[in-house]
């Protein structure tokens, strides 16, 4: 569901992670429901229907509901005139952490069914976008990112995963194009930019540069060489422009597994930026 990004609009960025919105449906305190699961949504005080998105995974144990204590990302999506919106994740077995269903534990709920049915009950009740979307999470939630996205690179406009990439055997090749951002700490040692075995060696995170490899080959990038790198506000950014809804970008903040205060505004900026010909 690829379409015309939202106009540019003043971001008001906040650095910690203290109570935000609370959850809920809207209005409504309790969170929305749909076939196979839930939602939460906050909506911006003003803005433009339909409403673009950023539907946010929460990570391993986490919840949609603690998704919206972040006031760092709950101000800085919605003051850009975006709609936030939180899924719950599912329980492994009956009573563990909630998580996602991508790669190695691929199983019960059809994710992307869910995420679609999320986007169109959205679209119904709160006159949010289905063509402006971007699909985030961060840590488990950037892995069912990445999963999603080579499996239906066509089910959001575009892809932001925070601290996570492939498992290993990472897929021998994804669907494609796709506009990614991906976004890891240099310090990462939940995550680590290499990988790592979990498990007694049962399973195993991906390396990050690896996935960006395959994230290339998806996108028909003649060279592996990026088109662009550079510095910009601490961070260290490269990008490569391989044709039409074909955009990858990295982003390495110094810090470690979490989500950097200053994330929506750089997700915006380039989720807006999309050049009209490449």
């Amino acid at each position: 569901m690829r379409g015309l990004k939202p106009g540019a609009a003043v971001a008001a960025l906040f650095a910690f992670w203290v109570s935000g919105a609370a959850a809920g449906c809207g209005a409504a305190p309790e969170a929305c429901a749909v076939q196979d699961g839930r939602y939460h949504i906050v909506l911006p005080e003003a803005s433009a229907v339909p409403l673009p998105v950023v539907m946010f995974l929460h990570g391993y144990g986490g919840s949609g509901a603690q998704v919206l204590k972040n006031k760092a990302l709950v101000e800085g999506v919605t003051q850009r005139g975006y709609a936030l919106i939180a899924p719950e994740g599912r329980k492994r077995g009956v009573t563990g952490p909630q998580s996602w269903g991508f790669g190695p534990f691929d199983d019960g709920r059809d994710e992307g069914a869910f995420f679609a049915a999320v986007l169109a009950d959205a679209s119904a009740r709160f006159g949010t976008s289905g063509a402006q979307t971007v699909l985030a999470g961060f840590s488990a939630g950037a892995f069912m990112v990445h999963y999603l996205a080579c499996r239906d690179p066509e089910a959001f406009a575009a892809y932001a995963p925070v601290s996570g990439a492939f498992w290993r055997p990472q897929p021998e090749a994804c669907a494609g194009p796709v506009r990614l951002l991906q976004v890891h700490g240099w310090r990462d040692e939940v995550v680590p930019l290499e990988g790592r075995p979990l498990g007694g060696g049962r399973w195993e995170q991906g390396d990050v540069f690896a996935g960006l490899e395959l994230w290339r080959q998806a996108n028909g990038c003649t060279s592996h060489a990026p088109d662009r790198a550079w510095r910009e506000d601490g961070q260290l950014r490269r990008r490569w422009d391989c044709g039409p809804g074909a955009e990858i970008e990295m982003v390495l903040f110094d810090g470690g597994h979490a989500l950097p205060g200053g994330w929506a505004g750089w997700m915006a900026d380039w989720f807006e930026d999309e050049p009209a010909v490449r």
